[in-house]
């Protein structure tokens, strides 16, 4: 019998990346940034579909299904809202182009899938509706059965934000769409607009913003902020005096002029920061919290789960999603480690075999290592000139010690992970207990804004001592306020906000990163590490040897463990 290959695909927008099941089993998931080095890469992912093909032993030609991660003739539906458009003065100078603009964007879909056929010329083509994707990567992520699932992001087609009900039982699953907001009421959109003004990239430097917001004072753009975005009753809308109708192109800007008057000029991203633009970023984050918090509320009334799973970019705010996981409005919240749309690659390949056969695919679940691992890698003794590795005995005990030291650590470790956030396979490591390591690392090894906060991880088991969250947070997903504990004596994971993005760890997730916090802990007093990306700021997660080894060579690191090898300059 055949074997059913699937191959997903997040390909020729930002994020790129591939994911393969066969016959319904997770091979695994790469973002192609970690692998080509280009961070959001807009690539066919070339690289994550060579090395996924690779683990499974087998070609192109074995694939049977292709899942696109967006069915772009849903596009055109764009078209219909054309009259309306030009019917409103606000939304009429820029109607036409927007119409313009979104069937430009469909014939580039066409394009794509001629290119994936000529690539494929055996594989069935699968487009899948993008905000799909998102919600059943989110919900098969969780590994619960029954869930309300929320996406909420820039723009899926013509989604920007979705609710669905999803459960499985006697081996099927079921996927529900109960909501729908469409284009131009876009939270994520609204973010990205107001992260362009504010100087940084949008779609890439919205967790900037969000730090910058724990600055600022809310009140001074709130009534601004509440007409921009309005609630509604099942949702909101967005205004188009203040934030302008979408047009898929980079020559229109966001943001009105009625909204830079009200508010500050654009600001220059090598300007300096004002407390004006704290101001507008503590307006937006606020707004954007009220509005998440209204659209968890309505998902448990549209679904009556308990359980709440959140997809797409808007999800990666951990402020907001940590408000929703305090605020009692549902029992637990499940973040995916990839909720952008690179993890809908995953979710791309998941629908196309849920709709083949009913059934949910394996090993999706509570899984984030799932990228290229390099086992028995040998280094030589002087791996880079001026570099020099060695092999400690005890490498956790070693590392941990090193640590408490005062030393930053990058480490690289097993299966790359999935998503945003490092989560300790590919992580840079500092002592919370040294005061002056949080300069150090924004100095000279991040290279990043002094006001950005840096996370924790904690042992599972110990995490209480450390932040008031009800709940487990594996893929460093949810913000938290943290104990007088964790504020008196570990003062450098603490925001200004009084919050700490917390990563908990048990020795099932992770035994290695597992064995080091206790290890350190025992040394300390405290299971808790500084844990940042294995990157400097403009380049992504380092995914191979050979990027962790340019990373220390570039950067303030003091050393790298990789995979057992200790290297030093």
């Amino acid at each position: 019998m055949t074997a059913s290959v699937v191959l997903g695909l997040c390909a020729y927008t930002h994020d790129s990346a591939a994911a393969l099941l066969v016959d319904g089993q997770m091979v695994g998931f790469v973002e192609e940034e970690r692998l080509d080095g280009v961070k959001h890469s807009k690539a066919y992912p070339e690289h994550g579909v060579a090395w996924l093909l690779g683990e499974a032993g087998l070609s192109p030609q074995d694939v049977t299904t292709v899942a696109y991660n967006f069915d772009g003739r849903r596009y055109l539906s764009a078209l219909g809202q054309l009259p309306a458009h030009l019917r409103q003065p606000a939304s009429r100078t820029r109607a036409l182009a927007r119409a313009r603009s979104f069937t430009t964007v469909h014939r580039r879909y066409q394009s794509r899938m001629r290119d994936l056929s000529q690539r494929y010329p055996r594989a069935r083509l699968q487009p899948v509706q993008h905000h799909r994707a998102h919600a059943l990567y989110a919900f098969l992520a969780s590994g619960v059965d029954d869930a309300a699932v929320l996406t909420v992001d820039s723009l899926g087609e013509l989604q920007t934000t979705t609710t669905w009900y999803a459960r499985r039982g006697d081996s099927r699953l079921t996927l529900d769409l109960r909501h729908a907001i469409n284009d131009p009421a876009s939270l994520g959109y609204a973010y990205g607009a107001i992260t362009e003004h504010l100087g940084w990239r949008r779609s890439d430097e919205e967790g900037t913003v969000m730090a910058l917001a724990a600055l600022g004072d809310p009140a001074r753009f709130r009534d601004l902020m509440s007409r921009a975005i309005r609630l509604t009753n099942d949702g909101f809308t967005l205004d188009p005096t203040l934030l302008a109708l979408r047009v898929l192109s980079s020559r229109y800007g966001r943001v009105t002029p009625a909204f830079a008057d009200a508010t500050c000029p654009p600001r220059p991203p090598t300007a300096p920061v004002e407390p004006v633009h704290a101001d507008l970023a503590a307006a937006l984050q606020e707004r954007t919290e009220q509005v998440m918090l209204h659209l968890a509320a309505r998902a448990r009334q549209l679904t009556g789960s308990g359980l709440l799973c959140l997809g797409g970019g808007v999800a990666m705010n951990c402020v907001a999603a940590g408000l929703i996981a305090q605020a009692g409005i549902v029992d637990e919240v499940h973040v995916p480690p990839a909720p952008g749309d690179s993890g809908t690659a995953i979710g791309a390949a998941a629908v196309a075999w849920l709709d083949a056969t009913g059934l949910p695919p394996t090993g999706i679940d509570h899984r984030c290592y799932l990228g290229p691992a390099y086992p028995g890698l040998t280094l030589p003794a002087t791996p880079r000139p001026g570099l020099h590795a060695s092999r400690p005995a005890e490498p956790a005990q070693h590392l941990a010690r090193r640590l408490a030291e005062g030393e930053i650590v990058g480490l690289f470790a097993g299966a790359l992970e999935a998503g945003p956030r490092a989560l300790g396979h590919r992580s840079i490591l500092a002592s919370p207990l040294n005061a002056g390591v949080v300069e150090r690392l924004n100095a000279t090894v991040k290279f990043r804004e002094p006001f950005r906060p840096f996370a924790p991880v904690v042992l599972a088991d110990k995490a209480a001592d450390y932040v008031r969250l009800r709940q487990l947070s594996p893929f460093m997903s949810l913000a938290a306020p943290v104990t007088d504990l964790t504020r008196d004596q570990l003062p450098a994971i603490v925001h200004v906000n009084g919050t700490a993005r917390v990563q908990t760890v048990t020795r099932e997730q992770h035994p290695f990163l597992a064995d080091v916090l206790a290890a350190f802990g025992e040394i300390t007093g405290h299971p808790v590490l500084i844990n940042t990306s294995l990157n400097i700021k403009g380049k992504p997660i380092c995914g191979t040897p050979d990027m962790a080894l340019d990373c220390l060579v570039e950067s303030g690191l003091d050393a790298l463990l990789i995979e057992d090898w200790w290297v030093t300059k």
